[in-house]
């Protein structure tokens, strides 16, 4: 059975992505992390081998590192459009379930989110309305469905710690089955640097107070405008 994947992102513009993380990398290095796991998150999400991926962009899909990091992986590029992080994921979903029996829905910031766990998500929907991984920070980093339904996301107060609870609660007054896998880590915050993966802050532009490192000079996939959306799935 087919099992679409959406990767929701933003484009990693230096000052407007991962700005959280800006202390510890300074915005260029907060930038160019959020490069590398987008790109991590479209490679697991193709190398899961269950069905075809899009990247689905906020604001917009202009920025050329989206364009790119699609094309080398053979991913669609969508827009997210128009409204709050509930309305955009309802709608991308509900999209690609016209297409597709089941879809999964990612954000890029947990990068122990890889290809079997996505497979792992696919094959609970067989027999689940939908399937969670909830992440330590109290959202979740995946959602999958069967049926496109209103009542998980829309109306939702986001980026606060109980956005997985509140969606319980919503889930079980809906009458949904469902099923929650391994809780992973986000990375949102300095502190959350040391879930990273061995080796995933060498070469970013950092200097040892945050800020750009000397001498770096931004390439055109970390410079541009501010631009809107979720990296991960809390808001």
């Amino acid at each position: 059975m087919s099992t679409a994947v959406i990767v929701f992102a933003k484009a990693p513009v230096a000052g407007g992505a991962k700005t959280r993380l800006a202390p510890a990398l300074g915005e260029a290095g907060a930038a160019a992390l959020a490069e590398r796991m987008l790109r991590h998150a479209l490679a697991q999400a193709v190398a899961a081998g269950i069905g075809p991926v899009e990247l689905c962009a906020a604001p917009d899909a202009s920025h050329p590192v989206l364009r790119q990091a699609a094309e080398a992986c053979g991913a669609s590029l969508a827009e997210q459009g128009p409204g709050d992080l509930g309305q955009r994921m309802h709608r991308a979903l509900a999209r690609r379930l016209v297409q597709h029996p089941q879809v999964l829905l990612i954000g890029t910031d947990a990068p122990a989110l890889d290809a079997a766990i996505l497979r792992q998500a696919a094959e609970v929907l067989r027999d689940h309305d939908a399937v969670f991984v909830p992440a330590l920070d109290g959202g979740y980093a995946l959602v999958g469905l069967r049926k496109a339904d209103p009542r998980t996301f829309i109306g939702m107060r986001w980026s606060h710690p109980r956005v997985m609870d509140d969606t319980r609660e919503r889930l079980r007054a809906a009458g949904l089955r469902w099923q929650e896998l391994a809780p992973v880590a986000d990375i949102d915050e300095p502190a959350d640097l040391a879930q990273l993966p061995a080796g995933w802050l060498d070469g970013l532009p950092v200097s040892p107070g945050g800020g750009a490192a000397p001498g770096w000079t931004p390439s055109p996939a970390h410079s541009g405008p501010r631009e809107g959306g979720p990296g991960g799935l809390r808001g």
